[in-house]
């Protein structure tokens, strides 16, 4: 079904284009854009994970929310900029002048619907930057759209607690976390028996910079992992992964009634 883990009657290509007219309100439903990547992810997870993610989050947060709370998903943008993963095959990658073209004319198809309550619910750590330049030239040109620009990970979660100081520091991709909540959502697309241990050489202690932060510098995948994984996916767990997944679900379904609340500030 098209739908997959979002359910249908939260499914906005569900709706007839008669049904988006005659809907009441329509300045305070939420439209929610799910975006991921297609990208590797190790030789022990498919590189469809950042999309999955995004798609098996919002669907159990929209199941949580209050029926009287208007709120849709839009399909997934299963496409992103992954050009940090290039040289693992089956990543594809779009220009970063592509994507926000793509988000850009979306948003204005929705705009012109008469929505305006958008967030961009992206699960791609290596595009937040261009999720926050469509957020603000798309407010700029349209000061009654309300475009929030919103990474899945950073809603408060139990994922901290589950997780070493090691793996809270250096794994950024493919380990336990994103492994643990795989097992949740497609255990059957997840190959354990090929999972590694991988963490990128550490900066010096008195070093200000960091792979990812307030202080960042640019890298590239492969000089740091030759397996593509920087963590620990030997240390993922289905049981880890329904807790790490329900927590997540939890803190979105509060940012969607917040949305939902939200109120333009002039």
């Amino acid at each position: 079904m098209m739908h997959g883990f979002i359910p249908p009657e939260r499914y906005f290509p569900y709706l007839t284009w008669t049904e988006i007219e005659e809907l009441p309100d329509k300045e305070n439903i939420v439209i929610i854009q799910p975006i991921g990547a297609i990208e590797q992810h190790g030789p022990h997870l498919p590189i469809a994970v950042d999309s999955a993610i995004s798609l098996g989050v919002l669907g159990k947060a929209l199941g949580k929310l209050d029926p009287a709370i208007p709120a849709y998903a839009l399909p997934c943008l299963y496409y992103g900029k992954s050009n940090e993963h290039w040289g693992f095959p089956g990543t594809i990658t779009l220009k970063a002048e592509t994507l926000l073209s793509v988000i850009k004319e979306m948003a204005a198809s929705i705009y012109q619907a008469g929505f305006r309550k958008l967030v961009l619910m992206n699960s791609h750590g290596g595009q937040p930057q261009i999720m926050e330049i469509a957020a603000r030239d798309l407010h700029q040109e349209n000061p009654d759209f309300a475009v929030f620009p919103l990474f899945t990970w950073r809603v408060p979660n139990i994922a901290g607690e589950l997780l070493t100081p090691q793996e809270l520091a250096y794994g950024i991709h493919a380990g336990d976390a994103e492994t643990s909540i795989m097992l949740a959502l497609l255990p059957e697309q997840v190959k354990m028996e090929h999972a590694v241990t991988e963490y990128p050489a550490p900066l010096p202690q008195d070093s200000l910079l960091s792979m990812e932060g307030k202080l960042p510098f640019a890298w590239l995948t492969r000089e740091l992992s030759k397996t593509g994984v920087m963590g620990d996916a030997i240390a993922a767990t289905p049981e880890k992964g329904d807790r790490i997944l329900d927590s997540v679900a939890d803190g979105w379904v509060q940012v969607i009634e917040d949305v939902y609340k939200f109120q333009p500030l002039n």
